[in-house]
């Protein structure tokens, strides 16, 4: 598996080089900042891209998206000393295979990259359920947008002054409504959004920005 290495440190450089080549690995070429990796990238058409994240120029995750907007087929993986979530979930969305934190040992980092020679995802411990529970948030975050959406603009609105705090006989004397009709979308509401109370309506409301 031939590699790139891109770090702004020389002796991290040196230190990674003689150990992925002395564990059979063929490292292709070596970048200081996040531009000349791309322009390394572009020449030697590596299979993995090790690549740090904080360098001059261009930063590695500006750099990631360059590069896998335009060699898509080259595998990069994030080797940094950032546990930043921002950072982590930044990688993932711009297409990383991995991302590796400098803190772990010399075998892990080598298991892992066994593991990418035989197309597995590379992530440092713990990383992976971070991964899984942000896009589970994010799948919740969508299926709430959805059923927000399918409400009517009335039902809307009885939820909004709801999730403030109004009654129901105030709700009706703002929206000139009976108070019926209130309790009649407040029974639609909760059969929309699946809820069974007003307190959750409530908690709902706060949770997606509707409460104002």
């Amino acid at each position: 598996m031939k590699v790139l290495l891109a770090d702004d440190h020389p002796l991290s450089l040196d230190g990674l080089k003689d150990l992925l080549e002395a564990n059979g690995y063929e490292v292709e070429g070596l970048a200081h900042d996040g531009l000349e990796a791309v322009e390394k990238a572009r020449d030697l058409h590596p299979d993995v891209l090790l690549m740090d994240i904080r360098m001059p120029r261009l930063d590695g995750l500006a750099a990631l998206r360059v590069i896998k907007a335009e060699l898509p087929e080259i595998q990069v993986i994030m080797l940094t000393v950032s546990e930043a979530d921002d950072d982590l979930f930044e990688a993932i969305k711009s297409g990383a295979s991995g991302y590796l934190l400098k803190s772990q040992s010399a075998e892990e980092l080598l298991t892992l990259m066994r593991g990418v020679e035989r197309g597995e995802a590379a992530f440092s411990p713990g990383l992976a359920a971070r991964i899984l529970q942000e896009f589970g948030r994010q799948a919740s975050a969508l299926e709430e947008k959805h059923r927000t959406a399918a409400l009517s603009e009335r039902e809307r609105e009885v939820l909004t002054l709801v999730a403030q705090g109004l009654k129901y006989k105030e709700v009706a004397a703002k929206l000139f409504l009976s108070e019926r009709t209130v309790k009649y979308h407040m029974g639609r509401i909760l059969e929309r959004l699946h809820l069974k109370n007003r307190a959750q309506v409530i908690e709902y409301a706060r949770r997606t920005g509707l409460a104002g």
